[in-house]
This record gives structure tokens, sequence and C-alpha cells, in this order.
């Protein structure tokens, strides 16, 4: 089973992260893949974008609902938490669910302790800037070509790893979003 989570959950007494009023994210056609989310304005490190929202179920009802579509059956929005549920972004989800992965993110996924998930901004983000975060896929198996390809990157970064799954020799789980 593809597992994933955020990169960590935020201390206890933190409440919902501000987020700057009006519209500073849009939702285009991607050059890496599909749909891409882009920064419309000037965006600064650490702010916090976007809540990765959608519909909590169990593991065992996202199993269900795979795939979400068939010719693409790598391809979902579950968003693994803490608590053990699932965001599943195609019901209920936001512009969040079109981010896509690079091995050199630009962007990264902070869990609240209440499962909330919260998209912010890694370093300065100018107007145009495709945003990025790295799902860090983690599957419980061995990871073999085929399945590297079936989960393959194209972000194109110098330092691409040339799949989406998170390194297995860094068993630590940090910003995955799980793709089963």
């Amino acid at each position: 089973m593809t597992q994933a989570a955020a990169k960590k959950p935020a201390p206890k007494n933190q409440t919902r992260p501000k987020v700057k009023a009006g519209r500073r994210i849009q939702v285009r056609r991607s050059g890496v893949h599909g749909r891409g989310v882009y920064a419309i304005d000037y965006i600064q490190a650490g702010e916090t974008l976007i809540e990765y929202t959608g519909e909590r179920i169990s593991w065992d009802e996202a199993m269900d609902r795979h795939p979400h579509d068939p010719s693409q059956p790598n391809h979902t929005f579950y968003f693994h938490i803490e608590t053990g549920e699932v965001i599943d972004a195609l019901h209920g989800g936001n512009s969040s669910r079109w981010i896509n992965h690079s091995c050199e993110p630009n962007c990264e996924a902070d869990e609240t302790d209440n499962g909330r998930v919260f998209i912010k901004a890694l370093r300065d983000l100018l107007p145009g800037e495709e945003l990025f975060y790295d799902y860090g896929l983690v599957i419980d198996e061995r990871y073999t070509p085929k399945l590297k390809k079936e989960f393959a990157c194209y972000c194109g970064s110098a330092d691409c790893r040339g799949t989406m799954l998170a390194p297995k020799r860094n068993s630590q789980r940090h910003n995955q979003r799980s793709s089963t």
C-alpha cells in the first residue's frame, strides 16, 4: 500500500496559519505534468499558501475508490495524514491538489496536530513560478525499476531522483502524498 504524510505535526498550540488575503496562486497547464499551480504574486519564504482540502476517509475507503482514473491508475489526489486517515482531494478538494512534485521543491506540506495540511513556501517565489513539493511517496514493497517507472518524476531538476518515491535509505516520511 502506498502511504504518505505531511512533513511533521506542528506544535500543539498552533492554530490555523495566517494566509495572506487576495488571490496569489492560479491553476493552469504545467510543463511538468497536466495541470500545475503557479504564483501570480510575489510570495515570501515561510508564507502559508493554501490548505490541502478534501474528504477525509480511511485507507480502506481509499483503496475501494482506487483508481480515480483507470487510464492513469497511479494518479490520485490522496494525502495520508498522521491520524491514519486520507484526504481525498477529488472530493471537496481545492487548487492544492494540482501542485506537482519536484525533487527540488519550492514548497512543503506541513501538518498540524489536528490533521490539517497547509502548503508553505520554502523560499521566495516570483509571479509565474510553478509551485512544487516533494511527494516522497512511500510504498511498502521493493523499489524495482518497473515500480520506479510507474512513479516516474519529470521535474527536470539537476538533483532529480527519476521517481516520486521517497528514497528507501531515508525512512523519515516528510512532505508525502499518496499516489495509490
